[in-house]
């Protein structure tokens, strides 16, 4: 929820504030208080009283993605669709501006040029296709029941069951779509903030449009950022939870967008990702070679690839489901 900065400790002056002394807290919980004053925009840095005070400027949980630098945000606190779209970021290293565009916060490293437009592989491009992000949620998902996959709900509680440490912090759903599991995640009440975010501007529209729909969503902390997998817009160590549902594949550089995760999670943040697999150990050798020359321009993975990329990544407690040619595995920071 939006926090209003006139009630928000945030916004005054620190040696003004007083910080209520902690109980002791079970393992499970001692992190939570630092996780909702990130979610919520956390640490003043200066104001103007000239203005009002809901523009005061404020560091916020987002980063410059060029240099990581966390970004200085003018504008209401919150996680919220409306504080973020009526505020305006800014790095104070490299001076660049970012701003939201059409209700989602453009923090890719192109955000605001004009003359240069980065073209993608052709699996990135796809599903920056209105078409394919309209009908993705309209029938093209369904069909992943085909190859294994145990449909939404289903794929939800089982990330929900990875994340049971991470209660209370926040999660970022990266690749999200048009948000499915963005949506759910902010719908269950289980974490400060939840951010949707993906590389295709027409999925974050039709995310948008779904949450526009739901009367319960339209408070929640729910942003909508566009980003790059492998230039991830959040300091290092911020994050508590990521998840990427049917998303490593379309990835171009998944050692690249691994390592970027681990990155961002804190010491104990859980990664929870879905994907196809290249084949799997029942699969018939013969349907493997066949499947090696027919799944060429995706990087589908064997299991084992993938567990040796989330090691080689720093990442640890690797774990997996798999189904037919679906699997979800799970990853933790030391």
């Amino acid at each position: 929820m939006a926090m209003s900065t006139a009630a928000s400790p945030f916004l005054r002056p620190l040696h003004q504030v007083e910080f209520p002394k902690c109980p002791r807290l079970s393992s499970k919980s001692q992190f939570r208080p630092r996780l909702t004053i990130r979610a919520s925009s956390s640490v003043v840095m200066e104001s103007d009283l000239s203005t009002q005070q809901d523009q005061a400027i404020v560091v916020d949980i987002f980063a410059c993605p060029v240099c990581y630098e966390p970004l200085i945000r003018k504008g209401p606190s919150g996680l919220n669709l409306s504080a973020i779209y009526r505020s305006g970021f800014k790095c104070k290293r490299c001076m660049k501006s970012y701003s939201s565009k059409d209700r989602y916060l453009d923090l890719t490293v192109t955000a605001g040029l004009r003359d240069y437009t980065e073209i993608q592989p052709g699996r990135t491009e796809l599903f920056r296709s209105p078409l394919v992000s309209f009908l993705y949620e309209r029938g093209w998902r369904q069909n992943f029941r085909q190859s294994g996959f145990p449909g939404p709900d289903e794929e939800f509680k089982m990330a929900q069951e990875y994340f049971k440490s991470a209660e209370g912090g926040l999660v970022v759903d990266v690749s999200c779509g048009s948000g499915l599991f963005s949506r759910k995640f902010a719908k269950s009440g289980t974490y400060s903030g939840v951010i949707a975010l993906d590389f295709s501007e027409n999925m974050l529209r039709q995310c948008y449009d779904f949450i526009k729909k739901d009367d319960t969503l339209s408070t929640t902390n729910i942003a909508l950022v566009r980003a790059d997998v492998s230039r991830l817009p959040f300091s290092s160590g911020s994050v508590d939870a990521v998840h990427a549902g049917a998303a490593l594949h379309c990835w171009p550089s998944p050692s690249n967008a691994v390592a970027e995760i681990t990155r961002i999670l804190r010491s104990g943040g859980i990664f929870v990702g879905t994907t196809f697999l290249r084949y799997n150990s029942s699969t018939p050798w013969i349907l493997r070679r066949l499947r090696e020359r027919t799944l060429q321009g995706y990087s589908y993975l064997t299991e084992e690839e993938i567990k040796d990329l989330c090691s080689s990544c720093g990442l640890t407690n690797y774990s997996s489901k798999i189904q037919q040619s679906f699997i979800m595995f799970t990853a933790q920071k030391p």
